[in-house]
This record gives structure tokens, C-alpha cells and sequence, in this order.
């Protein structure tokens, strides 16, 4: 029985392809999660500067609602003054209006403090809103990108899937089956060709008497140090000629 070299080489190139296209296909969707990634945490940026923006705006309500009892306690005493019958509770009274009025001083200089970082809240929220917005723009693009890529990677996998069904219609099944074998325990490579009198896999010489018979390729022959599959690379003409 022939040996089918030449469908054994194409079916190699065809596994070789198709095994590197399945690891690519393999790795898009985390790649594309990846970028869903990105633009999440590129999200949170504004999200995290707005609960920022939420938390001064509580803090200042809350500290104009305290200046505003403070107000109302100091008008308190100061209506109490005109009731009151003795020098010491008048004393006493003024010396709550001054302690509150330094509690309404302090009070306000907070909430203007607040109000200064709420301007540079505010421009932080801005300034992430417009980088968030390019930033999502490029990594959708890269996204888009990666799904055409899966299109165009799975349509030629079918493709590839459909010459390797055919091709293999044509190798007999002894030699398939060794074929698989070997390229299942290597790693999805078989076949070696010998080039220079080396095995091109494991560069191991190749016996005289083992060249001789590949030459002759009459019959299936594995490397002794790898076990794959010799082939004779023939040196083609134009080569001959240089050397």
C-alpha cells in the first residue's frame, strides 16, 4: 500500500491551523471580558466620585440644619435677656449667645469648606466622565473588533473542518489511525521532516539505511528518539542549483 505523504503533511498543516485558530476562538470571550472589565472600573471612577458629591451635599444640608437650630437658640436667649431679673442670669444668657454664635461661625466656615470640595468633586466627576467616555469608545472598538475576529475565526474553522473531513476520506485508516496516535501523544505534532539527515523535530541524526528507505517512501517510519513520523524533505530545484 502507498504511502499518502503528501495528505499526511496537509492534514498536519490542516490540525496545526486548526488547533491554533480553536486557541485563539478559546481565549476571545475572556479577552472581551476583560475589556467589560475595564470599562466597569472605568464606570466606578464616577460612580465612586458621586456618592463623594452625595456625601458633601448630606453633610452640608446636615450642618446648615444645625446652624439654623443653633439661629433659633440664639434668638431664644436673646429674647430671654429681656425677661431675665438678675445680672448673673443676664450675664449667664450672654455667655450662651457667644458660645452658640462661635458654635454658628464654626459651623458656616465647615459648610463653605464643604462647598469648595464640592467645586473640586464636581471636577473630578467631569474629568472622569470624559475619560470614561473615550476610554469606553476605544474599548468598545477593541471589542467589536475581537467579535468580527471570532466571526471570521469560527467560519474558517467550518472551513477548515470541511477540507479535513475530506482529506482524511482519502488517507487509509491504518495510517489515520497511527497519524492520531502520535498526535495525541505529541502534543499535535506527528510528523517530522528530515532535513540535513536530522529529524527537524528532536534533531536527532538519522540512520543511512533509515534515509535510504525514506527516500524511497514505501513505508511508514517513526523517529527512534521521538517517535514521530520521518518524512524526506526533497531540496527543491532552485536550492539544488545555488548550492
Amino acid at each position: 500500500m502507498d504511502i499518502e505523504f503528501e495528505k499526511l503533511i496537509t492534514l498536519q498543516k490542516l490540525d496545526s491551523e486548526i488547533k491554533s485558530t480553536s486557541l485563539f476562538l478559546a481565549n476571545i470571550p475572556s479577552l472581551i471580558e476583560e475589556i467589560n472589565k475595564k470599562i466597569e472600573k472605568s464606570s466606578q471612577t464616577i460612580t465612586k466620585a458621586k456618592e463623594n458629591l452625595a456625601l458633601n451635599q448630606k453633610k452640608r444640608r446636615e450642618l446648615e440644619s444645625k446652624v439654623k437650630d443653633t439661629k433659633s437658640q440664639i434668638s431664644k436667649y436673646k429674647r430671654q435677656l429681656n425677661e431675665v431679673k438678675t445680672n448673673k442670669e443676664y450675664t449667664s444668657l450672654l455667655k450662651e449667645i457667644g458660645g452658640a454664635q462661635k458654635t454658628v461661625d464654626s459651623l458656616e466656615e465647615e459648610i463653605i469648606s464643604e462647598m469648595l470640595s464640592a467645586d473640586d468633586i464636581e471636577a473630578d466627576i467631569k474629568q472622569a466622565s470624559q475619560k470614561h467616555s473615550q476610554e469606553k469608545e476605544n474599548l468598545l472598538k477593541e471589542s467589536g473588533t475581537l467579535s468580527q475576529k471570532k466571526r471570521e475565526l469560527e467560519a474558517k474553522t467550518k472551513k477548515l473542518a470541511q477540507e479535513k473531513d475530506a482529506l482524511l476520506a482519502q488517507i487509509p485508516s491504518d495510517q489515520f489511525n497511527l497519524y492520531l496516535k502520535i498526535f495525541n501523544k505529541k502534543g499535535g505534532i506527528a510528523l517530522s521532516p528530515v532535513t540535513d539527515d536530522f529529524c527537524s523535530m528532536c534533531h536527532m541524526r538519522i540512520r543511512p539505511q533509515v534515509l535510504n528507505e525514506l527516500k524511497e517512501g514505501k513505508k511508514l517510519i517513526l523517529c527512534e528518539n521521538c517517535g514521530r513520523i520521518l518524512y524526506w524533505l526533497k531540496t527543491p530545484p532552485d536550492l539544488k542549483r545555488k548550492s
